[in-house]
C-alpha cells in the first residue's frame, strides 16, 4: 500500500495551494482518508478526513471554512482544496487512510511541505 501525497510549495499569505494523495495497493472503499500536518516544533495534528464510501468529510476549526477535502474515486486520490492560507498553516501535510473500526489497519504517505509566507 502506497499513499503518495503532492502539491506543496510556497504560496503568499491569502493564496491557495491544492494538495493531492494518490492512494495504490487496495481499494480503500471501507477507509477513512484524510489529512494532518506538522509545523516545526510542534506536534502532529489533525486537518481533515472523508469516508471514503459515503463521502462524509469532517474539518479541525481552524481550517473550517477554508479548506476543503474530496476525493475522485476513478483516480483512487484524495485533495485538500486550501484557500484564504495564513502562516500558521505552515506545516508538513500527511495523508493517512485508517479502516473505519480498525484504527490499527492505517497507512500514512509521506510529507508535503507547505510555506505560506507573508
Amino acid at each position: 500500500v502506497q499513499l503518495q501525497a503532492s502539491g506543496g510549495g510556497l504560496v503568499q499569505a491569502g493564496g491557495s495551494l491544492r494538495l493531492s494523495c494518490a492512494a495504490s495497493g487496495r481499494t480503500f472503499s471501507s477507509y477513512a482518508m484524510g489529512w494532518f500536518r506538522q509545523a516545526p516544533g510542534k506536534e502532529r495534528e489533525f486537518v481533515s478526513t472523508i469516508i471514503w464510501r459515503s463521502g462524509t468529510t469532517t474539518y479541525a476549526d481552524s481550517v473550517k471554512g477554508r479548506f476543503t477535502i474530496s476525493r475522485d474515486s476513478a483516480k483512487n486520490t484524495i485533495y485538500l482544496q486550501m484557500n484564504s492560507l495564513k502562516l500558521e498553516d505552515t506545516a508538513v501535510y500527511y495523508c493517512a487512510a485508517q479502516r473505519i473500526g480498525v484504527p490499527a489497519d492505517n497507512y500514512w504517505g509521506q510529507g508535503t511541505l507547505v510555506t505560506v509566507s507573508s
